[in-house]
C-alpha cells in the first residue's frame, strides 16, 4: 500500500510583538486613529445639517482602543461590533468611502445603505456586523468562537461591547459558555464611564468589569484606554492565550467618549473638570507625543499626514452625499432570505431573494 506523505501546515503568520513594531507600521496606527477622528467629526457635522439622517453614536475619544485591538489579530480573525461601531469597522481597514456611502443610506454602501450607522458589517474583512442592541453582540461573538473551535481553525474573535452591556444577561451567559467551554474569544469592555447617561458607578455594584471574569474560568485585566500599544499588548497576549487553546480573556480598557451618547444627548451629567480630564489624555495627542519623543515623527511629517486625512475624508463625503445614488425602491426585497410582506390576500411567504 503506497504511503500517504504528510503535509505539514504552514504555521500562519502571528502579528508582530509591540517591540519588533517599524516606524512605518506605528505611523500607520496613528493615521488609523486620526482616519476614525477625522470621520466622526464629519459624521457629526453632517447629523447637524440634516443630511445624515437617523441614530449615529460616534467613536471619538475611543479610538485607541480599536486600533489597538485590531492591530494584534490577523486575517484569519473575526470581530463583532456595537452600536458605537463606526471605529471598529475602520480599523479592520474598511473602506471611508463605503463608510460614509453606508451611513448616508445609499445604495454604495457595506450594505447598500440598509444597515446605516449601526448595523454595518464587512464580512471581507471578517467584521461579523454591528448591532443596535446593548449586548446584542456577545452570544454573536461567543457563537463565533465556537464555530472555529468546532471547526478546529486558528482563529480567535475579539468581542468589543460597553460597560453598559456588562450588566446585561447575554455577559453573564455568554461569558459562563465560553469559560466552560473554552473558546477563543477576547471579550474587550470599552468602558467609557457612562451606560447613556448613568455613569457606571452608580449602575453597577462592583469597581471593576475586569473582576467579574474570575467566576468564569478566564483572566481578567484592566488597560489604560488611551494607549493604544497597551491595548495592542493585552490582546497580543489574549489572542495567543486563546490560539493555545487556553480559552477567552477580559479586557476592560478605560476609556471616554467625547461626545454625548448620540446627538441628542446634552452631556449635563458630566461635569468639565472631567471632560477637559479626558481630553488633556487624548488618544492621538498621547501617540503622536511618543512617536515624536522616539524621533519617528516630526511635526511636519504629522501636519502633512493630517493634510492627507483631511482629502481622504473630504472625498469620502462627496463620493456619498453627492456621488453616490440612493437604493432603487424596486430592490427592497433583494437580499431577503425569509420573510412576510402584505399581498392582495394576506400575508405572503418570501422565499431567499438576492440581488
Amino acid at each position: 500500500m503506497q504511503k500517504v506523505r504528510e503535509v505539514k501546515r504552514k504555521k500562519p503568520e502571528a502579528a508582530p510583538a509591540n517591540g519588533d513594531l517599524t516606524a512605518e507600521f506605528k505611523i500607520g496606527l496613528l493615521r488609523r486613529m486620526m482616519e476614525i477622528r477625522a470621520f466622526e467629526d464629519k459624521v457629526f457635522e453632517l447629523l447637524g445639517r440634516n443630511i445624515l439622517q437617523g441614530a449615529s453614536h460616534v467613536y471619538a475619544g475611543q479610538e485607541a482602543v480599536a486600533v489597538g485591538a485590531c492591530s494584534a489579530i490577523t486575517d484569519r480573525d473575526y470581530v463583532t461590533s456595537t452600536h458605537r461601531g463606526h471605529g471598529h469597522c475602520l480599523a479592520l481597514g474598511a473602506d471611508l468611502k463605503l463608510m460614509m456611502a453606508e451611513l448616508c443610506g445609499k445604495a454604495t454602501g457595506y450594505c447598500k445603505g440598509r444597515g446605516g450607522s449601526m448595523h454595518i458589517a464587512d464580512v471581507s474583512k471578517r467584521n461579523l456586523g454591528a448591532t443596535g442592541i446593548v449586548g446584542g453582540n456577545i452570544p454573536v461573538g461567543t457563537g463565533a468562537g465556537l464555530a472555529c473551535k468546532l471547526q478546529n481553525k486558528d482563529s480567535v474573535v475579539l468581542c468589543f461591547f460597553g460597560d453598559g452591556a456588562s450588566n446585561e444577561g447575554t455577559f453573564h451567559e455568554s461569558l459562563n459558555m465560553a469559560g466552560k467551554w473554552v473558546l477563543p474569544v477576547v471579550y474587550i469592555c470599552e468602558n467609557n464611564l457612562y451606560g447613556m447617561s448613568v455613569a457606571f458607578s452608580r449602575a453597577c455594584a462592583i469597581g471593576d468589569v475586569c473582576a467579574r471574569a474570575a467566576g468564569y474560568a478566564m483572566p481578567g485585566l484592566k488597560v489604560d484606554g488611551q494607549k493604544v500599544l497597551e491595548v495592542r499588548a493585552a490582546v497580543l497576549e489574549a489572542a495567543e492565550r486563546a490560539r493555545q487553546g487556553k480559552g477567552p480573556t477580559l479586557i476592560e480598557a478605560m476609556t471616554y467618549r467625547y461626545r454625548g451618547h448620540s446627538r441628542s444627548d446634552p452631556r449635563v451629567y458630566r461635569t468639565k473638570e472631567e471632560e477637559a480630564y479626558w481630553h488633556d489624555r487624548d488618544p492621538i495627542v498621547l501617540f503622536k507625543a511618543d512617536l515624536v519623543n522616539e524621533g519617528v515623527l516630526t511635526e511636519e511629517a504629522f501636519a502633512a499626514l493630517q493634510g492627507e486625512v483631511d482629502k481622504a475624508i473630504a472625498a469620502a463625503e462627496k463620493f456619498a452625499v453627492e456621488e453616490s445614488p440612493y437604493p432603487n425602491p424596486s430592490e427592497v426585497m433583494d437580499d431577503v432570505y425569509v420573510g412576510w410582506v402584505e399581498g392582495p390576500k394576506g400575508l405572503v411567504r418570501i422565499e431567499e431573494k438576492k440581488g
